[in-house]
């Protein structure tokens, strides 16, 4: 039962509106003041609080305030445009004149508290889904996932340019989305770019623009989604596919923070939080040539590293639960289980092709399946198919541990760009990391000379 406090000077009027809400089922307390209503009671005990507006001592609107939480519904014998505005700019639910119909008062005290019952109910989900699910789309609690919801937690909030680097499926654009939705940009937009996807002769003015006229073809002015994205955030997937031409004009943009249309002579101001993800090795790429050093630079600020689907442990066996949950709605075929072969066959596949080829796997097999129970053969997977290094670390054994352990035991047999590869990390960290852990590089014997050994 809703609990009502009523805050009025007139008893007759406040006698009235006591036993019509009591009629409606209402829980009512009372009070002939502002200062009555505070000695008497803990404003934040109550669903909602009626107040007159004109009343001895202090106006109505001095409850707002001091209320808190609770919605505050404004009533006066002087209905006017500008109290009704002025009462709502100070925070009231809304505003009702007297004498008022009984009817409409009814309909606005169930209005203004079934809107306050909604307005908890999702606060309480939204706790309930950030201590179970830190970002949102994405679930996991093993150390490699952990690292990840910690460090967008940490960088979301600020403007810092992230760079997310994981093998292709690992959910980068999630982590990307995630990054923006936790940021103070979550109101504005969110501009996805696949650098991969669009034609290199397109793709400087897919993201920068043109004027009418700037090259064969140009009939309007476009305008690029870097400037789409002002006040947003830009993400572009797959930067290592990016022209040189194009990661020039990326970099002014970080530098100087402006674009320059093709075939315009105007700069203009934009502000964008970049976020960027690849799956190569952009280390290896600067080595190359194929990357600009100094746009890497400005990217690689934040590094957030997914790890692949064979790394996270008990992880696979969870996520393959949500998604079978969602395809089944998505499909609207009735809830479905794994059988134990299934499970088995999901915890030692490799799966190269990480959650996206997860997920195909399950689709298919909810297709094809008769009945409640998905089996091994419906799934249609290798459980050969594996790794053996790259199943990652127990359960109990930290990454630093795991790194440690797995250099140790390979370095013999690999080169720095393997181990790097298999980690999951550039060259450059794989450094980093030797140096922290105290882990030489290894230096292998050289080949006794053929005169030597005579």
């Amino acid at each position: 039962m809703s609990h009502i406090l009523i805050v009025e000077d007139e008893t007759i009027i406040r006698t009235a509106l006591r036993r019509l809400l009591e009629r409606n089922r209402y829980s009512v307390s009372e009070a002939g003041a502002v200062s009555e209503a505070l000695e008497k009671y803990n404003l934040n005990n109550f669903d909602l609080i009626i107040s007159d507006l004109r009343l001895p001592g202090a106006p109505g609107t001095d409850l707002i305030e001091k209320a808190g939480r609770t919605p505050v519904l404004i009533m006066t014998s002087y209905a006017s445009v500008k109290s009704a505005v002025d009462a709502m700019r100070m925070g009231a639910a809304d505003y009702i004149s007297k004498p008022f119909d009984h009817e409409e008062m009814v309909l606005t005290v169930k209005r203004i508290l079934d809107t306050g019952a909604i307005r908890r109910q999702n606060v309480a989900l939204k706790q309930d889904i950030n201590r179970s699910y830190p970002v949102r789309g994405m679930l996991g609690s093993s150390p490699p996932m952990k690292e990840v919801f910690q460090r967008i937690q940490k960088v979301a909030p600020t403007d810092t340019t992230v760079l997310i680097l994981g093998e292709s499926g690992t959910g980068k654009e999630l982590v990307a989305r995630a990054v923006h939705e936790q940021s103070n940009r979550r109101n504005a937009p969110m501009i996805t770019v696949n650098c991969a996807a669009i034609p290199e002769a397109l793709i400087e003015s897919e993201l920068f623009g043109h004027e009418k006229g700037a090259f064969s073809g140009a009939a309007h002015t476009h305008r690029g989604l870097v400037e789409a994205a002002d006040g947003g955030t830009l993400f572009l997937d797959e930067i290592g596919e990016l022209p040189m031409e194009a990661q020039a004009r990326l970099l002014r943009v970080l530098q100087e923070g402006e674009i320059r249309r093709l075939g315009s002579v105007d700069s203009r101001r934009v502000s964008i939080r970049l976020i960027a993800a690849t799956h190569q090795d952009l280390d290896a790429l600067v080595l190359e040539n194929n990357f600009r050093e100094d746009l890497y630079f400005r990217l690689n600020v934040m590094q957030i590293q997914l790890a692949p689907l064979r790394r996270r442990g008990k992880d696979v066996e969870e996520l393959a639960d949500s998604l079978l949950e969602k395809t089944c709605q998505r499909l609207n075929r009735p809830t479905m289980q794994f059988a134990a072969d299934a499970t088995e066959s999901i915890r030692k596949y490799a799966w190269p092709g990480n959650v996206r080829e997860l997920e195909n796997a399950i689709e298919r097999a909810v297709i094809l399946s008769e009945g409640d129970i998905l089996t091994e053969d419906l799934l249609a997977i290798d459980s050969e198919k594996r790794h053996p290094m790259d199943s990652g670390p127990p359960a109990d054994m930290s990454l630093e541990d795991y790194f440690q352990t797995f250099v140790l035991e390979h370095q013999d047999t690999m080169t720095e760009t393997e181990l790097a590869k298999r980690l999951g990390i550039s060259r450059k960290s794989l450094w980093e990391r030797r140096q922290r852990l105290g882990i030489p590089r290894h230096k292998k014997k050289k080949p006794v000379a053929a005169e030597e050994e005579a």
